[in-house]
This record gives C-alpha cells, structure tokens and sequence, in this order.
C-alpha cells in the first residue's frame, strides 16, 4: 500500500468517525452561519509571483516542525510578512492539524484561507466552509473522475475555490477536462513522499494560458523562487520552509525578494 493509500484510509476512518458525531443533516444545516468568503483564485493573480504560506505542524517525512506553534502568532507573522493567502493543513493523524486550527487562522488574519487535505466526501466540503475556509485542495491522485467532478461541483456551489492539484501529464489532463481554474503542481510524490522540483518546469508548459498555476513543495531559497516566475508560474505555496524559520515574517519577505520590509523589520527588533 502506498503512502497515499494509507493516509486515505485513515481520512475515510476519520470522516466516518466523524459523520457519526455529527451527521450530514445536521452539519449542513450549519452552513447558513458561514461568513463571507474572501477571494482566493482572484490573490493569486497578480504581477510578479504569489506566495500562499502554510501553516503545518507535522508530516510522515518529516516528523513535528514547529512544536507548540501557535496558529494566531504564525499567520499573523505571513500576512505582514507579505502572504496573499494561507494554506491550514487540518489532517489530524499523520499531519497533527485540526479544523480548530482553520477556525483560528480565520479570526487572526483577514487573508483567504485554504482549507488543505484529503478532501473525498462532500462532508468535508461542508466543514471546510463552516470553519472559515475560502478554497479547498482536491488532489486528482486520490479521486476517481466522477468522485473529482462531484467535489469540484458541491465546492462552487458552496461558494469555495479549488486548488486542483496533479503530479503527472495524465492528471493534469483530467484537471483541465474538469474545466479546473487553479492547477496545483505538487512536486512531491505522494505515493512516495519523494520531492523532484523538475515536476512543474515539465507540466507548467502544458498548462493552457488563462488558468492560475500553484506549485508546491520543495522551495527553501529565493533563487528557485525566480526560476519560478521566469517560466510563468503564477503562486507558490511554501510551509516547512516557513514553520521552522526563526522568524517567519523575515524569512517570507526573504522569498518575496522585499528587501526594504526585511530591513525595516530587522530594525524594529533592534
């Protein structure tokens, strides 16, 4: 079983174990309470390159990042350091995160938050905007075509963005026959956790003009940022890079090529 298989196993056992706490109906009937959504796909266009920062307290490869990180003090530290969006990754048991964290990410920053895990129930969909999200992450790999098509549909009617993410040609190409808007190009394998940056310079060029491309994983210094922008990606989404930075906001404004910010901000400390 891959990587993959195992970590959607364990979200199939934990929606379940969830519906049974609060069944669908009930749920649902929550949605009226949401807040306005913030614009998601509309941050990520802009001049130059986006930079979505994550808030991740864990992962299988790479153990605990950040102990005793505090979801307020972090994004706080993104949004002046220069963010446009957040990415919360709320899987429990591999990645340590909640969608208390989400809830708390939404009353300490007024960027759009994405709502980042293994998304294969509608009722997720309705959690992810009950607790504050804006956009959701479908990962192609772990959805059949008509599973992918149903969460992409319930998402718009809930007024969320996807953030479509693929690893290889023949995915990219369901997402773009999905009519899919924001392509992710995640260049970790999940089936294997191994990270190869080359993943989006070989699909970015594949990606019709008009649509938003994201890619994830791999990113530590501002030259490969660069490279990004040079071959036309649109954001990049950045976290273990970000979670075990001394400082945060200095080191997003690092990658953003601020320099004039960084300085201001080192100053201020003096």
């Amino acid at each position: 079983m891959s990587r993959l298989d195992q970590l959607l196993e364990t979200t199939r056992e934990e929606v379940a174990r969830r519906k049974a706490e609060v069944p669908g109906e009930r749920l649902r009937s929550q949605l009226g309470t949401r807040t306005g959504s913030r614009p998601f796909k509309e941050s990520l266009v802009r001049p130059g390159l986006s930079l979505i920062a994550e808030f991740k307290r864990s992962s299988p490869s790479a153990g605990e990042i950040r102990p005793g990180a505090g979801v307020a003090e972090v994004v706080s530290a993104y949004e002046r350091g220069g963010a446009v969006a957040l990415s919360v990754l709320t899987e429990e048991r591999r990645f340590g995160g909640s969608l208390d964290d989400l809830r708390e990410a939404r009353a300490a920053s007024d960027l759009p938050l994405l709502r980042k895990d293994f998304i294969i129930d509608p009722y997720q969909l309705w959690e992810a905007a009950i607790a504050g999200a804006d956009a959701v992450l479908l990962i192609v790999a772990a959805l059949d075509e008509d599973d992918l098509e149903l969460l992409y549909r319930e998402a718009a009617e809930l007024d969320l963005d996807c953030l479509v993410e693929v690893h290889d040609e023949p995915e990219l190409e369901r997402a773009l026959e999905l009519g899919a808007e924001v392509i992710g190009i995640n260049n970790r394998d999940l089936k294997t956790f191994e990270v190869d940056v080359d993943s989006t310079y070989e699909l970015c060029a594949d990606v019709p003009a008009g649509k938003t491309v994201v890619s994830e994983s791999g990113y530590r210094h501002r030259g490969q940022l660069e490279e990004l922008e040079r071959i036309g990606v649109d954001a990049v989404l950045i976290g273990e890079t970000l979670m075990r930075a001394d400082d945060p906001e200095v080191m997003l404004r690092e990658l953003i090529l601020d320099d004039e910010l960084t300085r201001e901000h080192l100053l201020e400390d003096r």
